[in-house]
């Protein structure tokens, strides 16, 4: 196959975005080899100081006060009128990467960089030398779904559910050019199943744990939103019969928080890690997860089975109610808005095992099998139709710079 380039538009807010991106390049070279050249940009922040700041403040509101996002989700839902035919801010930095790297693909994964985005990509390179799509992670629609998502001249709109999907042709997407695909997680973490021996072993070698308590994973995205404090407190009453794994992220605060509270508390098993790459495997030796409505984190206890308890303290984000919306879809759903209710299910399932197994047997029902293979292989694809025209690129600058 001839060699192809693709351009993954990616940002920072929260670290599910540039999961995904690390994902996908991370298939393109397991299936691809050198035939496949990815190169990741996180436009928002290296292309305008404007949008930088939105990023550091965006990521401010989910680790502070998660309830201003509603009036920021508002503004940022302007950028779809702002953008509407052409990029706007960081036009400059944007550009020049096109021209400079001539991508056969133009792939976003973020909401804020498909409009505009795509018409700018088609006026620069050529329309029929470039082919754009996008990888869309929110579970449902609704308020919370950001009418960015969908630029309705994308060649492919590839979504992680059907409802998704379907709130996006609501929008304006063609049906034809839209797919439903999964969730986009890296290579290892689709070989990474253990069995219930493996499981045990882990807790009591890896992780210094015992294999006969109730496991909590405390959890939290990459920028280290957490209440882990309040939720362990909340749980030291069954310290005979429960334990924790607790991750805080790249949150060194809570990180020295949480060392200092088991110190504290010695008669509590639990487990501490700062930004971990085995999540994949800490969700496989839990019986329940902590976590706000991160898609990615949602996706990856989806996969491995891991009943979710929704922490909701201090509000949740519009779009972290699209997550918790459809993991409500029949099943029920286990949201906490302070530590006393998290102390009031936790009791609740160990004075009534059988409780705990219908509410994991429901979570079980949401989760599907998927080809993790195939929608590597249709934008790789797409980016091919691209490569058999040859480009000439016209004068650019020698170095993107930020407008």
């Amino acid at each position: 196959m001839p060699r192809v380039r693709i351009l993954i538009l990616t940002s920072s807010t929260g670290a599910g975005h540039d999961a995904r991106a690390q994902a996908f390049a991370e298939w393109c070279f397991e299936l691809y080899r050198h035939n496949v050249d990815v190169r990741i940009e996180q436009m928002l922040e290296k292309s305008s100081g404007f949008f930088s700041a939105g990023v550091r403040f965006y990521n401010w509101i989910q680790k502070k006060s998660p309830w201003i996002h509603k009036a920021f989700y508002l503004f940022v839902e302007l950028l779809s009128l702002l953008n509407r035919r052409s990029v706007s801010f960081g036009r400059v930095y944007y550009e020049a990467v096109l021209r400079e790297y001539q991508p056969h693909l133009v792939f976003s994964v973020h909401d804020c960089l498909n409009r505009g985005y795509f018409q700018l990509a088609r006026k620069i390179l050529g329309a029929d030398r470039v082919r754009c799509a996008t990888y869309c992670g929110e579970f449902s629609g609704g308020f919370g779904y950001s009418a960015n998502w969908v630029e309705p001249s994308a060649d492919l709109y590839i979504s992680r559910t059907a409802t998704a999907r379907d709130y996006a042709v609501k929008l304006g997407m063609a049906p034809e050019r839209t797919r439903v695909r999964g969730h986009l997680m890296q290579p290892r973490q689709y070989i990474g199943f253990m069995s219930a021996e493996t499981r045990a072993a882990y807790l009591e070698h890896e992780l210094e744990l015992r294999s006969d308590l109730f496991t909590v994973f405390l959890a939290t995205g990459g920028n280290g939103a957490n209440n882990h404090i309040d939720l362990l407190t909340a749980l030291l009453p069954h310290a005979d019969r429960v334990q924790a794994v607790v991750i805080c992220g790249k949150n060194r605060e809570a990180y020295n928080q949480v060392l200092h509270w088991r110190a504290e508390h010695p008669q509590f098993n639990c487990f501490l890690d700062g930004y971990s790459e085995e999540v994949h495997l800490l969700m496989q030796v839990s019986d329940a997860i902590v976590t706000r409505g991160g898609t990615t984190s949602c996706a990856k206890a989806l996969h491995f089975g891991c009943p979710i308890v929704f922490n909701a303290l201090g509000g949740v984000m519009p779009q972290e109610e699209l997550t918790v919306k459809f993991f409500n879809r029949g099943a029920g759903v286990a949201l906490i808005n302070n530590a006393g209710d998290f102390s009031q299910i936790i009791a609740g399932w160990l004075g009534d095992p059988a409780s705990y197994q219908a509410f994991r047997d429901n979570f079980l029902k949401l989760r599907y099998e998927e080809d993790p293979t195939l929608v590597i292989t249709e934008l790789v694809d797409l980016a091919q139709e691209a490569s058999r025209t040859e480009y000439r690129p016209g004068p650019f600058p020698s170095k993107p710079r930020k407008a």
